[in-house]
């Protein structure tokens, strides 16, 4: 079978020579001792040239004393592991790594594992777009690809900021163009669905007395599932029939939003009875979100495996917030939708926050 013209040729080792090689259309590439910083760079450059479509020579680095070559500079290596380090203190809230972390982790993987000792300055639109294709290999949607290699731009861009990277190698990576839907082989992940009524109710007898509230409050009021998680009794303003949450370290604060979750009399009944006996500083939902999720995906592959011929699709918190989103929507409109999931852009004016907030507040008395 012909190879396909994407597909990215592994590094391997040439047992008999010790040298690293690929195999192109049928012929071995000998890239320099295996293993090696040279061996690896030369990986990089073949594996631009193949996904650009340009020709692959032959190439066999000579054995023997090199000339001694200058400085290239710093490396893609040396560069994220600077990166990484001011990485992890900057991505943090109330104290703690966001996921922010492990997206940059996972999105630099590829570029290491293909350029990790080129210098940077060497580091162009093609070493790019090799990464890039890298990462639809490993099966990774359009827009999952799309902010990853944003990623690496942010990577390169601080480079910039801090004069280890020429600015003319970020110009030069700010010259490929994203993914266009229908156009690329990385697939598009189906839009989102909100969840369910039915999909929802079929997991309250598999799960926690807690798991059920947290499900419960999340869909009367449309908050993520890490506002909900910050909750404590001290941080609610319990002064009108409609409850107000002023959550701290959310997911816009840094660009200076407020984020405020008007609670319902439905969702405060919940809450009532969860913060009986708690002081103001104690978690009212003491449990991590990924074992929330998890808690969420195994309730409903208990229940597939139990009704076999009425299964449900499994489903996540965050379709919750889908949920309550649409049935806003359609109650009230556009604009309840956006203040009671905090939608609002950040250049509306500090005249309409009042009234957004009243239309957050409208909707959580009438359907909260």
């Amino acid at each position: 079978m012909a190879r396909k013209a994407n597909q990215i040729p592994s590094y391997c080792l040439h047992k008999a020579t010790g040298q690293a090689r690929v195999r192109v259309d049928g012929r071995d590439i000998y890239l320099g001792e295996f293993g090696s910083k040279e061996s690896k760079v030369r990986y990089g450059e073949l594996v631009a040239q193949l996904v650009s479509g340009q020709p692959v020579a032959q190439k066999v680095p000579r054995k023997g004393r090199q000339a001694q070559q200058p400085d290239p500079g710093l490396t893609v290596n040396e560069l994220i592991s600077a990166y990484l380090s001011w990485a992890d203190g900057h991505f943090l809230k109330n104290g703690k790594p966001t996921s922010e972390i492990h997206c940059l982790k996972s999105a630099v993987k590829p570029l290491v594992e293909l350029y990790g000792f080129t210098p940077c300055d060497g580091f162009g639109p093609l070493a790019l777009k090799a990464v890039r294709e890298k990462m639809i290999a490993s099966g990774w949607c359009r827009k999952t690809v799309n902010k990853n290699v944003g990623r690496i731009r942010s990577v390169f861009r601080w480079g910039v900021e801090n004069e280890q990277v020429q600015p003319g190698t970020l110009q030069r990576l700010q010259a490929v163009a994203p993914l266009l839907a229908g156009r690329t082989e990385a697939h598009d992940n189906a839009p989102r669905q909100p969840a369910t009524d039915e999909q929802v109710m079929v997991v309250r007898p598999l799960v926690s007395e807690l798991i059920w509230d947290l499900v419960t409050v999340q869909r009367l009021t449309g908050a993520r599932a890490g506002e909900l998680l910050s909750m404590t009794p001290g941080k609610l303003d319990r002064s009108a029939a409609v409850w107000l949450f002023n959550v701290d370290g959310h997911k816009t604060a840094h660009h200076g939003h407020d984020r405020i979750i008007a609670i319902g009399p439905r969702a405060q009944e919940v809450l009532a009875a969860r913060m009986d006996g708690l002081g103001v500083d104690d978690l009212i939902f003491p449990i991590r979100r990924d074992s929330y999720t998890l808690a969420i995906r195994r309730a409903c592959e208990k229940h597939n495996r139990r009704n076999p011929n009425k299964p449900i699709e499994v489903w996540s918190p965050h379709q919750l917030r889908h949920a309550k989103a649409h049935e806003v929507r359609e109650k009230f409109g556009l604009e309840h939708t956006q203040a009671t999931l905090g939608h609002a852009e950040f250049s509306m004016s500090e005249r309409y926050a009042q009234a957004t907030l009243a239309r957050a507040v409208e909707a959580a008395a009438v359907m909260g």
